[in-house]
């Protein structure tokens, strides 16, 4: 994020925020929805982060920390709707009819069923970690720092959501691992 563009927003300049918001909400909303795989989740999850973002930008520090702080809010905010809402909900796509369904298509949704009903075995925490590392491609020690949590915890939450997966994808049901008991520090 341009550093100037912050320092204006922080000085209480609207117009600076509002072209940060529109830089960084397509981002983040891909985040939200990642995380919490419910689009209106997703969408509260944004407006949270962007409220919070504007209500206490002026305390923010390290400027050039700008994305990393506003993507610590978003998972906090995440979270947050999910305790709010701790129930599932299938969303169902309707497909136009015009379109014949070949057996490609077919196979597409059923691997696409397959991966959303086995990333909903992780937990919250997990679901963030992965995220965060598989599609943003942060190394762990940044993702660490940006939930302010201990390396090695960001690291276990990352291997057990990589053996659930791994283990609801090749039995095609889902399957809840035990979640280790993770020491405060």
């Amino acid at each position: 994020m341009d550093r100037q563009l912050v320092e204006r927003a922080q000085r209480g300049d609207r117009e600076a925020f509002a072209s940060i918001v529109h830089d960084l909400s397509d981002p983040l909303f891909g985040l939200a929805y990642r995380i919490l795989r419910d689009q209106p989740l997703a969408q509260d999850a944004l407006q949270t982060t962007l409220l919070i973002a504007w209500r206490d930008l002026r305390r923010l520090r390290d400027l050039d920390r700008f994305d990393a702080w506003v993507r610590r809010i978003l998972v906090n905010a995440c979270y947050r709707e999910s305790r709010d809402r701790s129930r599932w909900q299938a969303h169902v796509r309707l497909l136009p009819l015009e379109m014949p369904a070949t057996a490609r298509d077919d196979e597409a949704v059923v691997d696409r069923d397959l991966l959303e009903r086995s990333f909903a075995v992780l937990s919250m925490e997990q679901r963030a970690i992965f995220v965060l590392h598989h599609h943003l491609g942060l190394p762990l020690v940044e993702i660490a720092e940006t939930l302010g949590i201990p390396p090695g915890t960001a690291r276990s939450r990352l291997h057990y959501a990589t053996r659930a997966l791994r283990a609801a994808l090749e039995t095609g049901t889902e399957v809840r691992l035990p979640v280790a008991e993770e020491r405060l520090a």
